[in-house]
């Protein structure tokens, strides 16, 4: 079992890509709608990130993803927002009904927005950095 004792049982660790447009909108989206502060996150171009990938033998060459981290499991691709949404509740969770479709569906399409999302949505030149009032739920 992967020792991850810095979260507690309730909290929830998002790893993301710390240049990428689309997914600091992500972030900022989770963190308007967590009113209970359960989300961490930390960039995947972090030391942290990377260890936590290695903990959970995520390979960060071959996943272009955002990953979710809860109760010592780890998810990725359509699996991570799906479960993301579930957790912040409310109309979120209708996301849900995304679990209807073959997984391999729905991480297709993930998988295509991911590959593209620099094209679509730009890239940064250094990570984002969160507003004051946010910096203590990122990690690393």
């Amino acid at each position: 079992m992967v020792d991850n004792s810095f979260l507690k049982s309730d909290e929830l660790l998002v790893l993301f890509d710390g240049v990428c447009n689309l997914c600091h909108r992500s972030v900022q989206f989770i963190l308007a709608r967590d009113k209970t502060a359960r989300f961490k996150f930390a960039s995947l171009q972090s030391q942290f990130a990377q260890q936590q990938l290695d903990l959970y033998q995520i390979n960060p060459k071959t996943t272009d993803s955002i990953v979710l981290i809860y109760q010592q499991k780890a998810y990725i691709y359509s699996s991570a927002a799906l479960r993301i949404g579930w957790h912040l509740g409310g109309l979120y969770k209708m996301a849900a009904l995304a679990w209807l479709i073959p997984y391999f569906i729905r991480d297709w399409g993930y998988k295509l927005i991911a590959a593209n999302r620099y094209k679509y949505w730009g890239k940064q030149n250094s990570c984002w950095l969160p507003k004051p009032e946010w910096a203590g739920r990122f990690l690393g």
